[in-house]
């Protein structure tokens, strides 16, 4: 059974920056497409970042340069750095995933459809 677990979320001050974490378990990540996504408060969930099994990577316009996926395929992890944090980027953080069958379907794994695979969330808070 696949499990995701997200850590490292808190509460910091704007400009600060908080590193969130989210280890898998129960499947091989060299081959699967990892993502984060977040639902702000009272509005829609939306995608953060993606990182590709080769390494290539996507980030939305509103992280671009801020935030960095990186992933450890050894430990099962993904990553997301986030720097510069501003207190639109306050909301509950999710770690997704889906295996490469899905990327190949779905043409790509930048644009964060088809994930099969979901951590229970993780909140960041960032104050003014």
């Amino acid at each position: 059974q696949v499990q995701l677990e997200e850590s490292g979320g808190g509460s910091v001050q704007a400009g600060g920056s908080l590193r969130l974490s989210c280890t898998g378990s129960g499947y091989t990540g060299s081959t699967y497409c990892m993502a984060w996504f977040r639902q702000p408060p009272g509005k829609e969930r939306e995608l953060v970042s993606t990182i590709a099994s080769g390494g290539s990577t996507y980030y939305a316009d509103s992280v671009k340069g801020r935030f960095t996926i990186s992933r450890d395929n050894a430990e099962n992890t993904v990553y997301l750095q986030m720097n510069n944090l501003k207190p639109e980027d306050t909301a509950e953080y999710y770690c997704a995933a889906h295996p490469a069958i899905v990327t190949r379907v779905v043409g790509t794994c930048a644009i964060g459809h088809g994930m099969a695979y979901w951590g229970k969330g993780n909140l960041v808070t960032i104050s003014s």
